[in-house]
């Protein structure tokens, strides 16, 4: 049976198809605003080092630590607060929990020791100085076989 151009090759497949199409949403790819505003870090370098900046809001000094081992630098914030507010008869009108950690590591070499490396915290930023070191290098070291006879 010859059927009308108009409907192309099959009438009920364009039909069941296009609205399908229609209805599923595409995916888009993460935007800025979309991702955590927490541990954003700012690296600059000079003839010095490096400075880096890293956001920490709502993060106070005792909840923020930093460590040196086997040649990275970790950051890592944690946080719990507790907001419980009871009336006169001891119960709950509004109990509230918090918990939140992060953590970022940076290889900074492992000629670095504690001591180089300088470290502030205010208004919601640490502010970290990491110095350059020149790498040492390798002495090396002649091994003599003993020949025999």
């Amino acid at each position: 049976m010859l059927m009308p151009s108009i409907f192309g090759e099959n009438l009920f497949d364009d039909f069941f198809d296009y609205p399908v199409r229609r209805r599923m949403p595409e995916r888009r790819p993460a935007e800025p605003k979309d991702l955590p505003s927490v541990m954003k870090t700012d690296v600059r370098e000079d003839e010095k080092g490096f400075e880096l900046d890293i956001d920490l809001p709502g993060y106070d000094k005792k909840d923020v630590k930093a460590e040196l081992k086997d040649g990275y630098l970790t950051v890592s914030a944690e946080v719990s607060r507790n907001n419980d507010e009871k009336d006169e008869g001891g119960r709950y009108i509004r109990r509230e929990r918090y918990f939140g950690s992060c953590q970022r590591s940076f290889y900074v070499g492992e000629e670095l020791t504690e001591e180089d490396i300088r470290a502030k915290f205010e208004n919601g930023v640490l502010k970290i100085h990491v110095p350059k070191k020149e790498a040492k290098p390798k002495v090396e070291e002649k091994k003599i076989i003993a020949i025999e006879g």
